[in-house]
């Protein structure tokens, strides 16, 4: 099942990825600010508008959730695709790598396929539900590493959110202490399927949006591993915080972040 929309999830990626490179290549695109830090540039809305139209093509009567044109506040019923049509928009501003095409096809409230392109090296990491996770043919696995000081660990910094700037250097300071490093990419569906392929143990961040990690959910979920929210509730699409990795790893993640905010006495 669900094959039909994995093609077209391709072929969309392909040609927006086509999109990205021609505007990375003459740095043709203009940049405009969100809001501080948050940028959209003119490669942005290009891919999204060829995203949406590959897709309405085949599955015309499909609902978008998309980055630069969304206005759901809430996973709609039904046949949904939900897109970023660059995540790491800042890397792809200044030409540094990650930066992809997030493509996640949800039914009902589940996922059902996912597709994160990461375009500057072309890796194409994949999922259906039920048929495994792969990066290109490759199927993945996440990591078998279950003890903290043997795990390397990926996050993001907030960029736009800073209320939480203090307990969130905090929960840092004790992964840099307990951990076997910590790693930052600047792209949360690349840092999502480094989970599921097991480059990374886990990964934590917030003020992120479902377009942010609709696909890569799916990916570590047929990698093996899980993803909740900081309170280890599945409010992870639209609660702005997530924690992936296998179950060991979720489970000090989350207790170290617990304890962080309890100490400023912030809420999870």
């Amino acid at each position: 099942m669900y094959q039909k929309e994995l093609e077209i999830a391709r072929k969309a990626a392909s040609e927006a990825a086509e999109i990205i490179r021609t505007y990375r290549s003459d740095e043709s695109f203009a940049i405009q600010l969100k809001r501080k830090n948050d940028l959209v540039t003119d490669a942005d809305l290009a891919s999204e508008k060829k995203i949406i139209e590959v897709i309405k093509s085949v599955f015309p009567k499909d609902q978008f959730l998309a980055e630069e044109s969304n206005t759901y506040t809430e996973l709609p019923n039904g046949r949904v695709w939900i897109i970023d049509p660059i995540d790491g928009t800042t890397n792809f501003s200044h030409g540094f790598a990650p930066y992809c095409v997030s493509i996640a096809f949800w039914e009902d409230g589940k996922p059902k396929v996912g597709l994160v392109l990461e375009v500057a090296n072309d890796e194409w990491f994949w999922a259906v539900d039920g048929q495994g996770a792969y990066l290109g043919d490759e199927r993945l696995s996440i990591s078998e590493i279950t003890i903290p000081s043997k795990a390397l660990i990926a996050t993001g910094f907030p960029y736009s959110q800073f209320e939480l700037v203090d307990p969130y250097l905090q929960v840092l300071k004790n992964m840099m202490q307990k951990t076997h490093g910590i790693r930052r990419a600047g792209a949360a569906s690349y840092d999502l399927c480094c989970v599921a392929a097991g480059r990374v143990e886990g990964f934590y961040e917030y003020g992120l949006n479902p377009w942010d990690i609709a696909a890569g959910m799916l990916i570590i979920q047929e990698a093996g591993g899980i993803s909740t929210d900081w309170k280890g509730e599945q409010n992870q699409l639209f609660g702005k915080r997530i924690i992936t990795g296998n179950s060991s790893i979720c489970e000090f993640l989350q207790a170290e972040i617990k304890a962080c905010f309890e100490e400023g006495n912030l809420s999870l």
